[in-house]
């Protein structure tokens, strides 16, 4: 058996239901299952595609891409699903690393991957839609092939490449067994059945936007509706119209909707719940949902997690505000010293997971894959805490801890005031090296387009609400802050540019 199971299962079961929705149209269970069965068959007869082959696709969100998914799994072999905003010589890179045995592009892409053609292995180059030297998509399927089935849940099934924010992406294999244990844990945290309808906007080419609430969604026979990207007039208009009762997005998105002028008279009452992930949340966009009568719950992962593994029950987002939640039903969580020593509760430090939702390896990468593990646990790489009730804090990715005369400083803590200020559109906290401190936190924002505060009205925003220690000792103003396609900002580039700057 491998997940493509679940839609046959559900064809059987509630074969006319709609298990997708894209651009006015209606996808059932029934459909789905044929759809991906001709996907499988065409990969494998006309494009060669079997057991550990990679398929990697470049394209924005589309039923094609879940499908695919699906397909691979029940042949054996991996997707790849590239990230769309990444140059060409990032994609050039990713592409020599997996060495796909087929690559599917959507036009938008069709240049900018006949620009680094010559320096990439020689996939099969498939066009949705028509490309000059390239195969086309509704040729290859209607031309078939025999149903080449043999995947399984041992098999990995995607290699989800990192966002890059600490350096040279890694490819994260995933199996099936992850996958299926990921919907597990999503399903049970966030009471999905088969009544629920999950709207997809962000880019499911992460784990975040495939795998929080659209294959869980799948799992339980419920129905999603896929928007290509992520609008905000757009979103809220679907939101209004096809009435979802679940719904995923980062703060940046968060931040979008809320300041967007149909935000006030969008009808949200159809929302059961708004999934909040992908960095800490400030409490100005919790709640923001909250006055709208909105539970907001946070859900705690990674890439590495596929990614569900902590998860901030519903009925304790107004209660436990600004915490991610306790660990899921298939994940174990802990928080330890530098020695891996288990810390007490109140105290910070790194937090470990367990799992069987875990990543397998990173791709080629045995030495990144050890250096992941200790034993059986991950080593996440982000800071955090647990409440006397063992409720799980994210406090901030170790790497980005403020090392400031011996004393850490977690950027978080300052960001969250940032995000207070009306004055602020945008803003993130860095370390910069100081002769006298080794570090000193700096405060890198971008004001509103009408506002004129200055530098002292920013630092006075820290007086009386933190130590004076972690107060930040400057004030850059900017245009922008460089961001990935999750909406994180990406703060070794910030580093990057402010060090040019200095030069």
């Amino acid at each position: 058996m491998d997940v493509s199971h679940w839609i046959s299962h559900w064809a059987d079961w509630q074969g006319d239901k709609v298990a997708v929705h894209f651009e006015d149209q209606d996808i059932s269970y029934s459909a789905m299952d044929a759809r991906v069965g001709n996907l499988a068959a065409m990969l494998s007869g006309q494009l060669g595609v079997g057991t550990g082959d990679r398929v990697a696709h470049l394209g924005y969100n589309s039923p094609e891409l879940l499908e695919l998914l699906f397909a691979c799994a029940r042949l054996g072999a991996m997707l790849v699903p590239l990230n769309w905003r990444l140059a060409a010589p990032e994609h050039a890179w990713i592409l020599q690393n997996c060495e796909p045995r087929a690559v599917l592009a959507e036009p938008d892409f069709f240049d900018h991957l006949d620009s680094i053609r010559a320096e990439v292995p020689n996939p099969s180059f498939v066009a949705y839609g028509a490309h000059d030297g390239w195969r086309a998509y509704d040729d290859l399927l209607r031309a078939g092939g025999a149903d080449a089935g043999g995947g399984a849940m041992e098999d990995p099934v995607t290699i989800v490449y990192t966002s890059g924010t600490t350096g040279r992406p890694k490819g994260t294999v995933l199996t099936q067994e992850a996958l299926f244990y990921n919907a597990v844990n999503a399903i049970a945290a966030q009471d999905i059945t088969n009544r629920d309808h999950a709207l997809t906007v962000l880019p499911m080419f992460h784990v975040g936007g495939m795998n929080i609430h659209t294959t869980p969604a799948i799992h339980a026979g419920a129905t999603v509706t896929i928007q290509s990207r992520f609008d905000p007039a757009a979103t809220l208009a679907a939101i209004g119209a096809r009435k979802p009762s679940i719904f995923l997005a980062v703060p940046a998105m968060c931040q979008a909707l809320i300041s967007h002028p149909d935000w006030d008279g969008t009808d949200l009452s159809s929302l059961r719940m708004v999934g909040l992930g992908s960095s800490a949340v400030p409490e100005v966009v919790i709640r923001a949902f909250l006055d709208r009568s909105l539970a907001a719950p946070q859900v705690y992962g990674l890439t590495e997690s596929a990614p569900v593994a902590i998860c901030l029950p519903l009925a304790d987002v107004a209660s436990k505000l600004g915490s991610c939640g306790k660990p899921a039903l298939h994940t174990q969580a802990r928080i330890v010293d530098n020695d891996g020593h288990e810390v007490a509760r109140g105290e910070a430090g790194e937090i470990m997971l367990r799992g069987k939702n875990l990543f397998r390896e990173y791709w080629r990468n045995e030495a990144g894959t050890a250096e992941a593990f200790s034993g059986e646990w991950f080593h996440t790489g982000d800071i955090g805490h647990q409440d006397a009730d063992g409720y799980f804090y994210v406090d901030e990715r170790k790497k980005d801890v403020v090392i400031s005369g011996g004393e850490n400083i977690y950027p978080a803590e300052l960001e969250n005031i940032l995000a207070d200020c009306p004055d602020l559109a945008e803003a993130a906290v860095i370390g910069q090296p100081d002769d006298r401190w080794g570090e000193i936190p700096v405060a890198c924002v971008v004001r509103q387009a009408d506002s004129t505060i200055e530098g002292a009205d920013i630092l006075a925003l820290f007086e009386g609400r933190l130590a004076r220690f972690k107060h930040p000792r400057g004030v850059i103003f900017m245009s922008a802050l460089p961001r990935n396609a999750m909406g994180k900002v990406e703060k070794f580039t910030l580093r990057a540019q402010l060090a040019a700057d200095d030069q």
